[in-house]
């Protein structure tokens, strides 16, 4: 087949690869001539995702993927266009920004031809794909969905870092507008996926229908915003369990040790690309979900009860130096997409502390360019947040920070034997000790 793959981000790229593995012309499209240029050349843009350069190196150089800025390029002809343009969320309303989604569309809607598959996989709110993507496609092109064209959502299911891994683990979900569209998606994505096994599943792990695209476009608000939400809980007991002084890990895995508890782990903040996003998407059509409202609030106010808590120990933050460890938004990963070190350090700095951010991924220039101050261990500091689960910190001791008066440990990540004499706050764990 002949498959263009719209945006060549974090995900769309491992996509493209992907599909041009499985021996198909693939031609990637991005509005950055950067990426193209480096992806044309067989480089990787960015580090960290597993197999990718090997990958590249091996398909670019085989003429089996290519990269362009042009959608008259990637479009006409092809068999199945995929669309993985990030959709953005206002941070004041949470209303979805469908501005880069809103172009895409309509780039690829100028130049599409008959008879190609159009396959959203950006997570998107439930009716998107036919109330949106439908019309406007159809307006422009001037061709019929489901005659002279055929529209799907199958959402993205991967992490960064090991997108060939889950591609291969998860069931690829497809939610078409007819018959015959359910037929084109499950034919294409069967001949450029490959699945393991699965004997925990209760149907044959592979490409599976949904039945319509609303079923689709929420199983994939549905599956991350339970994970918001069972963490939101989880926030919700190891607050109460500080107070009361009881340690919310060892009640968290007694709940666990039953098969029909599956309590999740608190923490300071909850980052990433998803977790936090995709639940605002979900209230963004069922405005009544105030479980999901409440989480998701509750979620994002931990960082300001972990200072405050800090400020309970010490007393007035003012004048004091906070180091924030981690900047990334989970341990392992260089990114800082809707991490807790944003709300951290405002809320020190709110305070009046001298705030500086350490992060064992990323250089003094780095941190930089966020605005900090690197922070360098053996450096006097009065207060350290650990914000991310770096395995560096599982090692960290209160000698690596001189002076330090208390740590608040915001993932339960450092070993208690090496804080002896220094007060140690360890979120859930019953309070300082």
């Amino acid at each position: 087949m002949r498959i263009a793959v719209v945006a060549l981000g974090k995900i769309g790229l491992p996509l493209a690869v992907q599909f041009a593995d499985q021996g198909h012309e693939v031609i990637g499209v991005d509005v950055n001539q950067a990426v193209v240029d480096l992806v044309n050349s067989g480089t990787e843009p960015f580090p960290g995702e597993a197999h990718l350069q090997e990958k590249l190196a091996e398909l670019v150089p085989a003429g089996r993927l290519r990269a362009t800025t042009d959608y008259a390029d990637a479009v006409p002809g092809a068999d199945a266009v995929v669309i993985v343009v990030p959709l953005f969320v206002d941070d004041a309303t949470w209303e979805p920004d469908f501005g880069w989604m809103d172009a895409a569309t309509r780039s690829l809607a100028e130049h599409l031809t008959p008879g190609t598959l159009v396959s959203y996989e950006t997570t998107l709110p439930v009716g998107t794909t036919r109330g949106r993507w439908k019309p406007m496609i159809e307006e422009i092109s001037g061709l019929a969905e489901g005659t002279d064209f055929h529209l799907v959502f199958s959402p993205e299911r991967v992490l960064t870092g090991r997108v060939f891994e889950d591609l291969r683990k998860y069931p690829k979900l497809v939610g078409a507008m007819s018959p015959e569209g359910t037929r084109r998606a499950v034919e294409f994505y069967e001949a450029v996926l490959e699945f393991d096994e699965r004997p925990d599943l209760a149907r044959a792990n592979g490409v599976w229908d949904m039945g319509s695209p609303e079923a689709s476009e929420m199983a994939k608000l549905a599956e991350t915003t339970y994970r918001d939400v069972n963490i939101g809980l989880a926030n919700q007991f190891a607050l109460y369990a500080d107070e009361i002084g009881v340690d919310v890990y060892a009640v968290i895995e007694a709940c666990n040790s039953q098969p029909f508890s599956h309590i999740h782990r608190p923490g300071i903040a909850v980052g990433g690309h998803c977790i936090p996003v995709y639940p605002r998407l979900y209230l963004s059509t069922d405005r009544d979900a105030e479980i999901v409202r409440t989480a998701r609030l509750l979620n994002a106010s931990m960082p300001e009860r972990l200072v405050g808590q800090a400020a309970g120990v010490l007393g007035d933050l003012a004048g004091l130096t906070a180091v924030v460890l981690g900047a990334a938004y989970r341990g392992g990963v260089k990114e800082t997409a809707f991490s807790g070190v944003f709300a951290t350090v405002e809320a020190l700095e709110a305070r009046g502390a001298k705030v500086l951010v350490h992060d064992p991924m990323y250089t003094d220039d780095e941190l930089a360019r966020y605005g900090w101050t690197a922070y360098h261990l053996g450096a006097p500091v009065d207060l350290a947040i650990v914000q991310a689960d770096h395995a560096d910190y599982k090692t960290l001791a209160a000698s690596d920070l001189p002076g330090v008066r208390l740590v608040v440990d915001g993932r339960n990540v450092t070993a208690a034997d090496r804080w002896v004499g220094t007060p140690r706050l360890v979120i859930g764990a019953g309070g300082a000790r």
